[in-house]
């Protein structure tokens, strides 16, 4: 790949790094202890729905981004020496930092699959005049912001494996 491709990968990355890792902080440290403090409950979930599934489409999307130009990255460095190949320390720092990857993968789609749906749910209950179980509700946003955390200090994990990559 010339080096104008692979420098227009390099800044797609990261890009997308900052658009996914850029909204879980924004949303964690920001935007979710604001509406806690400032919105009513039956508001609040509604709001929570909205603002997340703007989050995770553009998540999702970074993934894909990060995904298709990790790859390019990877196989044009000169510690490259094929797939699951550790037998350096960039390629461990790698190997460990798609691991965490995995795992912040799994912690979203959990989120975007099962927690967000059921809340939004239990929104629509609300705004239709339903009852909503308290416990069960506070038990979904307990869920949420634990969900949330994980993925935080996963990205943080991510950004540290990923300077590990680069210095060795």
């Amino acid at each position: 790949m010339p080096d104008w491709g692979l420098a227009v990968m390099y800044w797609l990355h990261m890009l997308a790094t900052i658009a996914w890792l850029g909204s879980l902080f924004a949303l964690g440290l920001i935007v979710i202890p604001a509406a806690r403090r400032t919105l009513p409950d039956s508001v609040y979930a509604a709001f929570l729905g909205r603002i997340q599934i703007s989050i995770q489409r553009v998540g999702w999307l970074s993934l894909a981004v990060l995904i298709a130009t990790g790859m390019f990255q990877m196989s044009a460095h000169p510690a490259y020496e094929g797939f699951l190949s550790v037998n350096n320390p960039w390629a461990m720092a790698i190997f460990a930092k798609h691991a965490v990857i995995g795992l912040m993968v799994v912690s979203s789609a959990y989120v975007t699959w099962v927690l967000t749906p059921a809340l939004h749910r239990m929104s629509f209950v609300q705004a239709a005049g339903g009852e909503v179980d308290p416990i069960e509700r506070a038990g979904l946003l307990r869920r949420e912001r634990v969900a949330l955390r994980v993925n935080l200090v996963l990205s943080v994990i991510i950004i540290m494996l990923t300077a590990l990559a680069r210095v060795s």
